[in-house]
């Protein structure tokens, strides 16, 4: 029974985690050049509306995978057009794009659908488990195609940020963007595609989360952007770090799931507030301890 227990807590922990490792390794890709993210909550959310919207179109899933990641990118645009474009703050501007997701979700939400809470049902990609009993649960979720994207996407950052040309001058415009520019780096374009990036990525996390529950839900993103921001740093802006960062937040957050479910007489509300005070305490704990992108959040002149 304990063998079947933690198999069933294994495959929990790695679906709560991958919309959290997709958000972070987005926002890895816009700060390593130089652009902090803070709009990844509200990319999380248009990603997961732009899914549900487009599957709801045309009945298909994958449109529908590709809507919402479309959407992400066109979310995180808007922030790297007024943040490289025009030199907007980026934190300011992170808050607002989280606030206008917020607003512009829950009107089209409205539009569409009549309601102020639920879109309708649509098919996922595929079913997230298959098969029977524990060792058919765990086959069938790490088979799952979105499970083996998010896979290849992890190790897939790992090489584009640090074994290619584009990762090298991502990096060089994070770290020194005059000097980038003295080597012939177009600083604003490589800062751009790294936004741009970084909105597909959080975009399908937000694919995940609407795919997972087959439905959009108002404000369902429900703080994970920011939990990613925190893994990220706590990662030290390095996508395999940022990944185990996620895998801690989601056994932190499965663990409450479970510790409710089991009865332990603990209140409800303290342990619904783990995986935040988790999140605190590494962003207390551990930010001195990382060293950010030397010219993360400084606009660039050139």
């Amino acid at each position: 029974m304990s063998a079947l227990l933690s198999v069933a807590f294994l495959v929990q922990v790695l679906r709560i985690s991958v919309p959290y490792v997709l958000a972070a390794l987005g926002g890895t890709f816009s700060e390593r050049g130089g652009v902090p993210n803070i709009g990844l909550e509200g990319i999380l959310l248009v990603g997961a509306f732009g899914f549900v919207l487009g599957a709801h179109a045309t009945g298909s899933p994958w449109a529908g995978l590709a809507a919402g990641v479309l959407a992400g990118m066109i979310a995180a645009s808007i922030l790297g057009i007024a943040v490289i474009r025009l030199g907007a703050d980026a934190i300011v501007t992170g808050v607002a794009m989280n606030l206008l997701a917020l607003g512009a979700t829950k009107f089209l939400l409205k539009l569409v659908w009549d309601s102020a809470s639920n879109s309708g049902r649509v098919e996922a990609p595929a079913a997230l488990l298959d098969g029977d009993g524990a060792v058919g649960a765990v086959l069938g979720f790490v088979s799952h195609p979105l499970v083996l994207l998010a896979a290849a996407i992890v190790a897939g950052s790992h090489l584009l940020l640090w074994r290619t040309r584009f990762g090298l001058r991502l990096r060089a415009c994070g770290e020194h963007p005059e000097a980038a520019a003295t080597a012939g780096v177009a600083v604003r374009r490589v800062r751009a595609a790294g936004v741009l990036l970084s909105g597909a990525l959080a975009g399908l996390g937000g694919v995940w989360l609407a795919a997972e529950q087959h439905q959009f839900s108002d404000n369902m993103s429900g703080g994970r952007g920011y939990i990613a921001l925190a893994a990220l740093i706590f990662g030290r802006w390095n996508p395999l770090g940022a990944t185990a960062a996620c895998l801690a937040f989601g056994a932190a957050e499965a663990l409450q799931i479970s510790l409710q479910g089991r009865g332990t007489g603990i209140p409800t509300q303290f342990l619904q507030m783990l995986p935040y005070l988790l999140t605190i305490a590494t962003l207390v704990g551990f930010r001195g301890g990382a060293r950010a992108p030397a010219a993360l959040g400084r606009p660039y002149e050139g």
